[in-house]
């Protein structure tokens, strides 16, 4: 993604002020890519005590916390490091070691541990501990959606890492083909984007317990359209049966266009889609083939057959899998979209709620309600701005 050089320079400063190893990371959410078209005019409203000019240049005077995650490769090593340079970071339980924040990082929810509120360069931030095997298995299967669906929308990758971009790259085309088995033949490329942006929200409870704004998504993608064409359009044109329809897209610069809004078709042939839904990420499709073994009534001996042979794939591969009979027949359901979506809740919902329940021990209570009574003061923001449209 494109951002200014300056402001990403800064980002990059912040990364070395950790002595621990980072492998992998990425700066994301609304303090790097803006989720509104509404400038502050007051600085007093900006979380930094003294950020770097680029950065208040970048975000306009009003400033938003800086999102960070970040990948190692040995987890206890590298909280062991880490608390002995920023014990400060830590809430009540760096206390215990980098024994028990690892064990708390990697056996609950989804295998992140945040440290929110923290100021490095005169900058407020929040980042987020992540190994790489569990990161790259949440691109490649699905397990979680936890941090693939942050790796959906727009990020600014800092450091990277061969093994997490080729997961990365199956991780996106995975969106795109859920994307479009929640959709019809004919949309907006906004549709979409919202869509694709709305997978990871989907059994989030911040969005119904009134702990995140329900525009959220709508936000992102309206405000970043660019970005996700940018992100997207080559996976597009990679799909035989997906393609842009508008006849805008044939000018030399209709990709940095940020008025225009592209229409787009997809060919809803089931042998094609069948394919789509046997090229999904392991795990998930594992969840949607169990939603069809109730409606279809399959034995568990002729069901258990059915996912030993659709094993065939290596995760960290483009192999291109046909669709078997079993596929096309799901293609055809009328009620595909509806059993696509359940399995995406039912991907996100747990882990998500486990790692909100961790979140408020791994901040502290006075963090962690400041981060709750932030989160309900967007929920508020969005109701209102429904509101007045």
């Amino acid at each position: 993604m494109r951002i200014n050089a300056e402001f990403k320079e800064a980002l990059r400063q912040i990364l070395w002020q950790f002595r621990a190893p980072i492998r992998y990371a990425f700066a994301y959410g609304s303090g790097v890519f803006s989720q509104t078209d509404k400038l502050s005019s007051s600085t007093n409203l900006t979380p930094h005590p003294h950020p770097a000019e680029a950065i208040v240049k970048w975000q306009k005077g009003g400033g938003k916390i800086i999102d960070f995650i970040f990948g190692v490769t040995y987890t206890q090593h590298w909280h062991s490091l880490n608390l002995h340079q920023h014990r400060d970071h830590y809430s009540f339980l760096g206390s215990f070691g980098s024994g028990t924040v690892s064990r708390v990082q990697d056996s609950f929810g989804a295998g992140v541990y945040f440290n929110p509120y923290i100021t490095v360069n005169g900058t407020m931030i929040k980042y987020g501990v992540v190994n790489l095997d569990v990161l790259t298995r949440d691109l490649s299967t699905w397990d979680t959606l936890y941090l693939a669906g942050r790796l959906h929308k727009p990020v600014k990758i800092l450091r990277d890492d061969a093994r997490v971009r080729l997961a990365n790259q199956i991780n996106l085309m995975s969106a795109v083909r859920a994307a479009l088995l929640l959709l019809g033949e004919n949309f907006t490329e906004k549709e979409l984007y919202m869509t694709i942006a709305g997978i990871s929200y989907l059994g989030d409870p911040r969005m119904s317990l009134a702990s995140e704004n329900p525009k959220k998504v709508e936000n992102i993608v309206k405000n970043q359209m660019v970005n996700f064409r940018q992100l997207y359009h080559p996976l597009v044109n990679n799909l035989p049966n997906l393609s842009f329809t508008d006849h805008r897209c044939k000018s030399d610069d209709w990709l940095d266009d940020e008025s225009a809004c592209y229409n787009l078709s997809q060919d809803m042939d089931p042998v094609k889609r069948g394919n789509m839904v046997r090229r999904l990420p392991a795990a998930f499709r594992e969840k949607l083939y169990f939603l069809y073994q109730k409606k279809f009534q399959i034995s568990g001996r002729d069901f258990n057959k059915l996912l030993e042979e659709s094993k065939d794939e290596d995760e960290g591969s483009f192999k291109r899998r046909q669709g078997g009979e079993f596929d096309r027949r799901l293609a055809g359901e009328s009620d595909l979209p509806q059993n696509v979506g359940k399995a995406i809740q039912q991907t996100v919902q747990w882990p998500s709620t486990i790692q909100s329940i961790k979140g408020l021990f791994t901040a502290g209570p006075t963090k962690g309600w400041r981060y709750m009574k932030e989160k309900r003061g967007k929920n508020k923001e969005g109701v209102e701005q429904s509101k007045k449209e």
